[in-house]
């Protein structure tokens, strides 16, 4: 994980499905909820990272991955989302996750999430500013570990 952090997610009975397990869909909100107070944390300096976004501008989810490795079933005691900064672009930025026990010996899922910062008035994406980099920098950790690796074929490609 790196120098992300760590985020504790209750297990809520209506996150169950009819598979008596945590239902696929609710991954996302489990992984936007982590999203979301990594970026309302202080940073080292003061503020952060939604203060330096401002009310001109906001972060639109571009693209999510999610690898599921093993179901949760209701319980009483929590998960635990990890979440880093996995690279940083122009105007875009990577989270990384897993979604773990609090000691990360077993991972339920591991995921990605490709944010783009975007003006409120143009609706257009908008370089990041050395501030916000060096705010993402401080969370930066190594790509998330797909089983399923950028060079593996998919089964559409012979079709062509």
């Amino acid at each position: 994980m790196a120098s992300g952090i760590q985020i504790m997610q209750q297990i809520r009975f209506g996150d169950i499905d009819s598979y008596d397990h945590v239902n696929n869909v609710v991954f996302l909100q489990y992984l936007e909820d982590a999203r979301v107070q990594l970026t309302y944390t202080e940073l080292p300096g003061g503020g952060t990272f939604q203060d330096l976004v401002g009310t001109e501008l906001f972060t639109l989810v571009g693209r999510n991955e999610i690898e599921y490795l093993a179901p949760i079933s209701f319980r009483p005691t929590p998960v635990f989302v990890n979440i880093w900064v996995t690279s940083i672009g122009g105007s875009s930025f990577d989270f990384g996750y897993t979604v773990t026990e609090a000691d990360t010996t077993v991972v339920y899922a591991q995921a990605a999430t490709s944010m783009v910062l975007v003006s409120r008035s143009t609706g257009r994406p908008v370089r990041l500013t050395t501030a916000q980099r060096e705010a993402l920098e401080a969370w930066r950790g190594e790509p998330v570990p797909f089983r399923r690796g950028p060079s593996r074929a998919t089964s559409t490609e012979g079709a062509r």
